[in-house]
């Protein structure tokens, strides 16, 4: 197959990228570097930083890419679908888990697009300024910071839970959020995505591996009925649990957006590409993957399990295995949750350091800067995790607010102002306009609906008294 003619194509920029396209990335990178180089007052020292930090910056290729993406995008959102395929039952669980899936890469694609479009953006966040000028470029970016940080506080959550669990300690809780927090800042120090890479693989094997132990944890004890959680459970049901509420139903859907929010990351992931046009063939394997493994964890082990399925998932192994499989999941739990402080970090350290050699931190300031921006960013996610102790309830809130915009509703946007040519009833354009308005109106659905849907049941869950579903019980 042809990657680059595989995604829908309506008008002349929406088709396949060009060579050309991935040419004016790297010409960009290049003269930016250039210019730096041939500004007055630079010392030799100077130059040979910018010529190493460059190239060190631009080392990954597409399959590389694969493995980064699938370590931010696989990881918590998998967790907390058996959850959601437990309240909108087998039948809705799976349509929208492909569905969604699909929408989702189709939304990347313009993402992408963009990208090779305008090579000056380096960010997701770049955006908002070809949009809506300096208020856009504002709203862009408090948008991307606050989705990133979220979901570092996501994770921090999770590693918390995580030993808490395996540990079965009478430690007070917040020791083991402050020894999560503390691990995820260790593995965001190194700054190039190539080097991440490299942990890429033990993540991918963990989450996998975990899964994989607890459904066959779960399907031997559904089978026996010799776990303690089997007796009187109420079967998997195809359809709604009974007595659902939209806002139970809002919140199940948004555990799936979440799982599918890879597309906020995708500008700065390409930004280090020698070839980004091949981003187009991350997109096909990833999405695959994602769709399968997604599709898989939701359905088997809600069915093998029942409707006293646990979010995240893991805790529904059973008192014992519950503990072995988060010892297995703890590589995706750290892992996958220091990428998303290393782009944010990226972003935001290139930004104040645009036109410095500090920006390709490998010099003593360079890495002053960026460990102190490191320690800033793992402390506001620790805050939010502190502040919000339920798995659920916090994915939907982050799928609500951000990846609504930046994975879902924006995109189309993006297409009609920046990416279409001719009017967007043309022929030519149809399709495409069509596929656009089906991705904008399922994210202005999650965005509005869940908000608020969101909010309603993190109010109904105070005063965080319990600690099923995956929230942490405060022990001190």
């Amino acid at each position: 197959m042809d990657y680059r003619t595989a995604m829908p194509s309506g008008t002349g920029v929406g088709q396949s990228p060009r060579k050309d396209d991935a040419v004016l990335t790297q010409v960009s990178s290049v003269m930016a570097s250039k210019a730096f180089l041939e500004e007055e007052g630079r010392s030799e020292e100077e130059r040979q930083c910018v010529i190493k930090g460059d190239a060190h910056f631009h080392r990954l290729g597409w399959k590389r890419l694969t493995v980064v993406s699938i370590v931010e995008g696989i990881a918590l959102g998998s967790l907390g679908l058996p959850f959601a395929f437990a309240t909108l039952g087998m039948v809705a669980g799976v349509i929208m888990t492909i569905g969604i899936g699909f929408v989702a890469m189709y939304a990347s694609y313009n993402i992408g697009q963009v990208k090779l479009k305008y090579p000056e953006i380096a960010h997701y966040a770049d955006v908002g300024r070809l949009l809506l000028g300096n208020v856009g470029s504002k709203i862009f970016i408090a948008s991307f910071v606050c989705l990133l940080i979220f979901v570092v506080g996501s994770h921090c959550l999770t590693g918390a839970i995580a030993f808490k669990t395996i540990t079965q300690s009478g430690v007070c809780s917040v020791v083991f959020s402050i020894t999560s927090a503390a691990i995820l800042l260790i593995l965001a120090i190194p700054p190039a995505f190539a080097d991440i890479a490299i942990l890429g693989y033990i993540d991918f094997a963990s989450i996998i591996l975990a899964i994989g132990v607890t459904m066959i944890a779960t399907g031997i004890q559904n089978a026996n009925g010799s776990s303690g959680f089997a007796a009187g459970l109420a079967a998997w049901s195809p359809w709604p649990k009974e007595g659902i509420t939209f806002a139970e139903a809002i919140v199940a859907t948004n555990s799936i957006v979440f799982a599918y929010s890879f597309g906020g990351c995708l500008p700065s992931f390409m930004e280090e590409m020698h070839t980004p046009e091949d981003y187009v063939k991350t997109l096909w394997w990833l999405g695959g993957i994602q769709i399968v493994i997604y599709t898989l964890t939701g359905s088997l082990i809600y069915a093998f399990v029942g409707q006293e399925v646990q979010s995240p998932a893991l805790l529904s192994a059973g008192p014992l295995l519950s503990r072995v499989v988060f010892g297995i999941a703890l590589p995706v739990i750290f892992i996958s949750g220091s990428i998303n402080t290393t782009v944010v970090c990226r972003y935001i350290h290139g930004k104040v350091y645009r036109n410095s050699v500090v920006r390709y931190i490998n010099t003593p300031r360079g890495w002053i800067t960026w460990l102190g921006l490191v320690l800033f960013v793992t402390l506001l996610a620790w805050v939010i995790a502190e502040a919000i102790p339920v798995f659920s309830e916090l994915l939907s809130i982050i799928s609500s607010l951000f990846v609504s915009g930046l994975s879902f509703y924006l995109p189309p946007v993006i297409w009609y102002v920046l990416l279409r040519e001719g009017a967007w009833y043309e022929k030519r354009n149809l399709k495409t306009a069509m596929y656009n308005g089906v991705v904008f109106i399922v994210g202005m659905i999650v965005f509005g609906c869940g908000t608020y849907a969101s909010i309603a049941e993190l109010v109904s869950s105070l005063p965080f008294e319990s600690a099923a579903y995956g929230m942490l019980t405060r022990t001190c």
